[in-house]
């Protein structure tokens, strides 16, 4: 099992440059207000509202259950707010990092004409914010993603995009993390920033849990890159409210065979019936539901610090 320590780089936040080190207990994977219902032919309704009086309690509950960071991968077209998300650290004393880029083919704003441009154009842009903040702010992004694809393929507006991401990582030194459910597709994102020159140790696949297939994970893990279970909690389908036991099952897997040092877990929180206040589980089931499953299936303390402390900071330390 690894022994890996805290790295000791910096961590890029809404707030300025902290030490990995105090990072604490991170979710990689989260949003604190998105909007994805008002795309045309789109009738789910999906959003989680930004509304303050709701987030701040919610985020100050995973804060007390002992919480550090939380990174909010919501992104431009989508409802990123960078004075917000400075707002809400400054409100309860998390630490946040906000994500750049743009989203998947479906979620693509108009106005950055990802069709009419060349991928280092976008990058160009990209590492722009990175340096100097984005949206008319000095907020400055401390991960590229979530870069994503609607299906189980990527399209040519989506290669570009994550053409463009990995360019930008390797000018930023910035890690990628990825949107990629229910298929093997994560392997054809990870190809596309092989191709580009990423290192696969600076790439995130994400949502990972949503295709639970053994041998899709250890390849990941073969080709040098992260694998993220971060659909925990979630309970739209009947596999969501059922399936955490297998993923418990195949954690411990590969925990046992010695990868320890390349999972994370996190909750995606993106609608509003997630939040404690409408019924769900909020920032804290980890906390709350899944880690004690892990300690009851056998998973020592160390795997879990690994997983939830060490592994997050050092794929956000530069």
């Amino acid at each position: 099992m690894s022994t890996e320590r805290v790295p000791t780089g910096h961590v890029q936040t809404v707030g300025g440059r902290v030490p990995a080190a105090e990072l604490g207990f991170v979710l990689p994977h989260e949003h604190t207000g998105i909007q994805l219902w008002q795309i045309p032919d789109r009738w789910d309704y999906w959003e989680l509202t930004p509304d303050d009086g709701l987030l701040v309690p919610e985020l100050a509950a995973y804060r007390a259950a002992g919480g550090g960071t939380l990174v909010d991968l919501t992104l431009p077209g989508v409802g990123r707010d960078p004075l917000r998300l400075r707002r809400y650290a400054e409100a309860t004393g998390l630490h946040i990092v906000m994500g750049t880029g743009w989203y998947r083919t479906a979620y693509y704003p108009a106005e950055a004409l990802i069709d009419r441009r060349s991928v280092d154009d976008l990058a160009d842009e990209l590492v722009a914010g990175i340096d100097g903040g984005v949206d008319g702010t000095d907020v400055r992004p401390g991960i590229i993603g979530e870069i994503g694809t609607d299906k189980p393929w990527l399209t040519a507006l989506e290669e570009r995009v994550h053409r463009a991401a990995g360019r930008a990582a390797r000018r930023t030194g910035l890690a990628i993390t990825t949107h990629s459910v229910m298929s093997p597709v994560g392997l054809a994102q990870l190809r596309v920033f092989e191709d580009e020159g990423v290192d696969p140790a600076r790439v995130v696949i994400g949502h990972a849990d949503s295709y639970p297939v053994l041998e899709h994970y250890l390849e990941i893990i073969r080709r040098g890159a992260n694998l993220e279970f971060d659909f925990l909690g979630m309970s739209f389908t009947p596999m969501e409210r059922h399936g955490e036991p297998r993923i418990v099952d195949l954690a411990r897997e590969l925990i046992d065979r010695g990868h320890v040092d390349r999972l994370l877990l996190s909750q995606d929180v993106c609608h509003n019936s997630q939040l404690t206040a409408y019924g769900g589980n909020g920032y804290v089931h980890l906390f709350e539901t899944f880690l004690p499953r892990l300690r009851a299936a056998g998973v020592p303390e160390s795997a879990i610090h690994q997983m939830t402390v060490l592994n997050p900071a050092r794929i956000l330390a530069t």
